[in-house]
């Protein structure tokens, strides 16, 4: 057999020559880049579509067939954590609210009687049409005699150790 010897390929150096573009750019002229634009998915045209039958939708089931297929918090069909929880925001309307009174704010009234304004007077509570509880934070030193709606028992105590008395105000 004979040598084979493969020719080597010339190449030549061709450069392209530099054109200077004067192209301007301009609203005019402007484009898209290619693929910017996709075309709109058309379904239900027949098996030759790609999207006929089914129209992409599968066979069956919840997702296959018209109108909205989930809803916002859907789980699947198990029960949804909305429903689960336990709800927030119940205020009884029997519940009762009182504005609350220390001993140790009642050592700065020098009064031997007081009534609900005089403790409106004196800042101590908001609204003398509200309810008011005597609590027994601190100790009282002086026998007074003090009118409100409820008292803590320890506060009832102290009050009667000192030569007090209360006065409850039945609303």
């Amino acid at each position: 057999m004979g040598s084979f010897k493969m020719k080597a390929k010339k190449t030549r150096n061709k450069t392209k020559p530099k054109i200077k573009s004067t192209l301007k750019i301009a609203l005019y002229n402007l484009r898209a880049p290619g693929g910017a634009h996709k075309r709109k998915k058309i379904l239900g045209r027949g098996p030759s579509s790609g999207h006929g039958k089914t129209s992409t939708r599968g066979s069956k089931g919840q997702t296959s067939r018209s109108g909205r297929d989930f809803y916002p918090g859907f789980e699947g069909g198990q029960m949804p954590l909305i429903r689960k929880i336990p709800k927030r925001g119940f205020v009884s309307r029997l519940k009762k609210e009182y504005q609350i009174i220390s001993l140790n704010n009642l050592n700065k009234i020098k009064e031997s009687t007081v009534t609900l304004d005089l403790l409106q007077e004196k800042g101590l509570i908001k609204d003398k049409n509200r309810l008011v509880k005597i609590l027994s934070d601190g100790e009282i030193k002086n026998p007074i005699t003090i009118q409100a709606h409820a008292v803590s028992k320890k506060a009832l105590e102290k009050i009667q150790n000192a030569g007090g008395k209360v006065e409850l105000i039945n609303v």
